[in-house]
């Protein structure tokens, strides 16, 4: 294989909900290689959704020594490897031959719900909202890890006896690559399974008893940056493993919002906004989240966080659901051939609503249909219904954010519809702005790494390499964006409880 050992080079392992993807950047952070696989989504309830974690770690395996070899890099080549993952899914394995219990519980699956509420009944809220910064929710892991303990045959019996590890996505990675010998996380995944006090920087035993969870389930929590060990085997063996980060934080570090204030909002699956708070946690009165962004060099950063269940996920559903379009690529054309939603507005609740509602019970609804509604009014609608929730998610931080945000730094496969960037920023009326770069998230997980084995000196010298591709500026006059966000208000309300009788 012939390569310049003169460039160096991080790979990033970049595990997302739907699929695998490897990126190779070289130190002036340009992507050189990139390689992708889709994941099987397995959904055996209404509701549950989950994964197969051997399926996950043969297809990142594969894909990052795709992504070498499409380079034509080997690994000596490869100064650090960096790993971003899907956040607060939950696996769980045997310590003694590394084979799962069963398929990982993905962070979109609600089957817990019942459960949380046992746990807001039993006066628990306080507690996780303050030690925690999360609300009592399905989507984190607490109530998964409960769940797997009960329901799947001999776990609780092999928990107590030491025999189980607990992970996130990230722990199960560090663990296959490392052929067993490192079960770790890092801090800011740790602050997102509602077991971690993330004042104390230290596992529960509260909400350890809470989730009846023993403490030789965990993980050792690491920095985010900084060698935690090197792969034992295969075509990546050698690599020194340096940084690890949630997706969110990982896209946070890749927009380079490194200073309190900046915030990015990431357009996925779902949408997920954050805002650098400092090194102080900052307690919402607006029902978002306080987590921790990362931890360097033993200082602690800090983020407010909303979370939007369905975001790109409404496109997907008007091609796969409804057969509107063929293709996501055509949702912008065929919404920009109307001047308007013709009235309609969609609240996309399809799992129910996120932040700063948290109603596990709502569920989706379209409302002002007429005679005159055409599929061009329903996509238009569907893609305003992205930015009505992440403008619900922007005035909940602004409320709380001790330094406001003066810009919107987004990334995500949406990202590139201008007709959505320029709907936002009319709703927020400040600058949306999209990077040169758009890949954010594996970039971040490479930063982190590059830092962490010294490729790069400090954070500050990576500031400068943030460059903008566009900027869009509101045009809405302030009072018709807010008649708009008031309609939007009122179909929230109606789809809000829908599961629940009335009382």
């Amino acid at each position: 294989m012939c390569q310049n050992l003169r460039v160096r080079y991080v790979l990033a392992l970049d595990q997302g909900t739907t699929s695998s993807r490897a990126i190779l950047f070289d130190e002036t952070g340009r992507a050189r290689a990139v390689a992708q696989r889709e994941l099987t989504q397995h959904y055996p309830r209404p509701g549950w959704v989950e994964h197969d974690p051997m399926e996950i770690w043969a297809s990142q395996e594969a894909v990052a020594a795709e992504a070498l070899e499409r380079a034509g890099v080997g690994a000596r080549a490869v100064a650090a490897l960096g790993i971003t993952n899907q956040r607060e899914t939950t696996v769980l394995w045997d310590r003694r031959d590394g084979r799962p219990l069963a398929n990982a519980v993905v962070w979109q699956d609600r089957r817990t719900a019942g459960l949380c509420e046992d746990w807001r009944r039993a006066g628990h809220e306080p507690m996780v909202r303050h030690r925690t910064g999360l609300v009592i929710d399905a989507y984190f892991s607490a109530s998964k890890v409960a769940w797997l303990l009960e329901n799947v045959p001999d776990a609780r019996r092999l928990a107590a006896a030491g025999h189980l590890a607990f992970g996130t996505i990230d722990t199960w990675l560090l663990w296959q690559l490392t052929g067993g010998t490192l079960h770790a996380t890092d801090a800011g995944n740790a602050s997102r399974t509602m077991l971690f006090d993330i004042r104390r920087g230290a596992w529960d035993a509260d909400l350890l008893a809470m989730a009846g969870a023993p403490a030789s389930l965990l993980p050792g929590v690491c920095a985010s940056s900084g060698v935690l060990g090197e792969v034992h085997h295969g075509p990546l063996r050698g690599m020194a493993i340096a940084g690890v980060a949630g997706d969110q934080q990982a896209a946070l570090f890749g927009q380079l919002c490194l200073a309190p204030g900046l915030a990015k909002c990431t357009y996925g699956t779902g949408c997920f906004h954050l805002q650098n708070v400092g090194s102080r946690p900052v307690a919402s009165r607006h029902r978002l989240l306080t987590t921790i962004a990362w931890r360097i060099d033993g200082s602690t950063t800090y983020a407010l966080e909303g979370s939007v269940f369905v975001g790109g996920a409404v496109v997907q559903w008007l091609r796969d659901g409804l057969g509107v379009i063929a293709s996501s690529a055509e949702v912008e054309a065929l919404a920009a051939s109307v001047p308007d939603a013709g009235g309609v507005v969609f609240v996309p609740a399809f799992t129910g609503l996120g932040a700063p509602h948290w109603d596990p019970h709502a569920r989706g609804a379209i409302l002002g249909l007429t005679r005159g509604t055409t599929a061009a009014h329903l996509a238009r609608a569907a893609l305003e219904s992205i930015a009505f929730q992440v403008a619900d998610l922007v005035d909940a931080m602004r409320a709380d954010a001790p330094v406001p945000g003066n810009e919107l730094r987004v990334d995500g496969g949406a990202a590139a519809n201008r007709l959505l960037l320029q709907f936002q920023a009319d709703l927020l009326g400040i600058p949306v702005v999209r990077p040169a770069v758009t890949e954010t998230t594996a970039l971040g997980a490479a930063y982190l790494a590059g830092l962490g084995v010294g490729l790069w000196r400090n954070a500050a010298e990576l500031v400068g390499r943030w460059r903008a591709d566009c900027r869009v500026e509101p045009q809405l006059p302030p009072a018709h964006a807010e008649a708009r966000r008031g309609r939007w208000r009122e179909a929230v309300a109606r789809a809000r409880q829908w599961e629940e009788p009335a009382q």
